[in-house]
């Protein structure tokens, strides 16, 4: 176990998980973070290459609204298929197998398998399992008469005339999201998948799923869900309106006959007899727990993009798809806990319990001066009580150690000569830029990878009102990291 870690774990606070105020002796400052971040541009001044094609849309959901299959479910955080096929394409990878370590609704795996690439995807958010698993479904197993099913349910609405109401199951933030005759609609649309078989139920819950947002009071608002004011819910500051809130039949019957129109005619969802698609695997649960059961040296490509850290809570903002998926308070809970630390919310994970071999990786982030620079700025902030949150220097300190863990376990299961694509954000806390480009690539230099590029998209993304506000506005990188495991 490296030093600086060994001397962290035992002068953490048992209720904080993080080292106390007099472990910090000098006071750190947003010049000396400056500093330490020119040092590293410096040392990648030669990788940082602004590439024109990686507009914001390419690298968000936004490009995936008009591809069939792709356009089912809005996944906030997915990046698009066409920067999939862009960066293998650049980097002339077309054959071979690849991972993506967070999956989310697989967009890695279908673009890959779709130029004939093998695929194994880990995702641990059971939305991204549904959306992966039902699509394959579709692909691989879907017959004649369960489209017949579905064609049936387009034209006569049988949920109108449902005999039974399945009660939908709410989480505490979900309760009152929908107007009373949509909440009774959908109670009823449970209860007539009922009589139809496991694959089409499949089908007819990711159409729900994927209109759940539109047909309530809520939207997806970052860090949680945003209530529009004709709710009835008490909320505080200005009076939000999301705008038309759809009816419930009008938005089913739409989305089951885009589902219905791609699968049937929407190109290469289902593989011709002269397109050989790549097989595509997905496995369910945490990165940190699945990546070391892979076998070592079996990738050609690693290609994801990590939740940010950026203090996102996928519980909340997906918790209206996680109640109706069966999950309840404990379940959320534990999902929070189990996920890459990205919530202020996160306890510390003591990753050398989970994996023993990881000392290397942790050793990197130990050493990573600028990391260590940060984290010794937030704590000292957190002693002066000029923290929004006091747990936003554990879960920095969580974020990084943790990806350092992932990283780690990419260049253990990546072939030699492997490439290994990254979409990450830069954040900002307390006034404090967090360079997370350089710093895990820093970190995967240490671990034994080469960086190749760091690519810049032209135009970088702005900080919240609340960072602006007391300490001006700085414009963020916005890059695709590019990382190659040597021969």
């Amino acid at each position: 176990m490296s030093l600086v870690y060994s001397l962290m774990v035992s002068k953490v606070d048992l209720k904080t998980k993080s080292p106390p105020a007099k472990a910090f002796i000098q006071e750190p400052s947003l010049e000396e973070i400056s500093l330490r971040d020119l040092q590293l541009e410096e040392h990648f001044q030669d990788k940082f290459l602004i590439e024109r094609t990686l507009t914001r849309p390419l690298v968000s959901f936004q490009a995936n609204k008009q591809r069939p299959a792709y356009r089912w479910y809005k996944y906030k955080e997915a990046f698009s298929a066409s920067m999939v096929e862009f960066l293998l394409n650049k980097y002339g990878i077309t054959s071979g197998k690849l991972l993506d370590p967070f999956a989310g609704i697989g967009t890695a795996l279908f673009a890959s398998s779709g130029i004939g690439m093998d695929s194994d995807g880990i995702e641990l958010l059971p939305i991204g399992q549904e959306v992966l698993s039902t699509r394959l479904t579709l692909q691989k197993e879907f017959t004649e008469d369960d489209f017949a099913t579905l064609n049936r349910w387009l034209k006569e609405h049988p949920w109108k005339k449902s005999k039974e109401r399945v009660p939908l199951l709410e989480l505490r933030i979900t309760t009152g999201a929908y107007p009373s005759q949509t909440h009774e609609a959908i109670e009823c649309y449970i209860g007539a998948c009922k009589e139809e078989n496991t694959r089409v139920q499949m089908v007819l819950r990711l159409a729900l799923l994927s209109i759940l947002e539109s047909i309530s009071y809520t939207r997806k608002d970052g860090q949680y869900l945003r209530w529009d004011s004709r709710s009835g819910r008490r909320l505080g500051g200005k009076p939000f309106d999301k705008g038309p809130i759809l009816d419930f039949d009008r938005a089913i019957a739409t989305k089951l006959k885009e589902i219905l129109f791609d699968a049937q005619t929407g190109g290469s969802l289902f593989p011709s007899d002269e397109h050989v698609e790549g097989k595509i695997k997905l496995i369910r649960g945490s990165c940190l727990d699945e990546m070391p059961k892979l076998p070592a040296n079996t990738y050609e490509a690693i290609l994801t993009s990590p939740p940010y850290c950026n203090r996102y809570d996928y519980t909340r903002t997906y918790a209206l798809e996680l109640a109706l998926l069966g999950l309840n308070e404990q379940d959320v809970v534990n999902l929070r806990q189990e996920m890459l630390t990205c919530t202020v919310e996160n306890k510390a994970k003591d990753l050398l319990s989970i994996n023993p071999r990881w000392d290397d990786a942790v050793e990197a982030a130990d050493q990573q001066e600028l990391l260590q620079v940060i984290l010794h700025y937030f704590q000292y902030q957190k002693t002066q009580g000029k923290l929004n949150n006091n747990s936003i220097p554990r879960m920095v300190r969580g974020y990084f150690y943790e990806m350092a863990c992932v990283i780690a376990e990419c260049v253990r299961v990546m072939k030699p000569n492997g490439v290994m694509f990254m979409v990450n954000d830069n954040v900002r806390y307390a006034g404090a830029s967090i360079s997370v480009d350089m710093i895990l690539s820093n970190i995967a230099e240490k671990l034994g990878l080469e960086v190749k590029n760091i690519l810049v998209l032209p135009r970088g993304k702005g900080n919240s009102s609340q960072q602006m506000g007391t300490h001006g506005r700085k414009l963020l990188r916005k890059c695709v990291y590019v990382w190659r495991k040597p021969t």
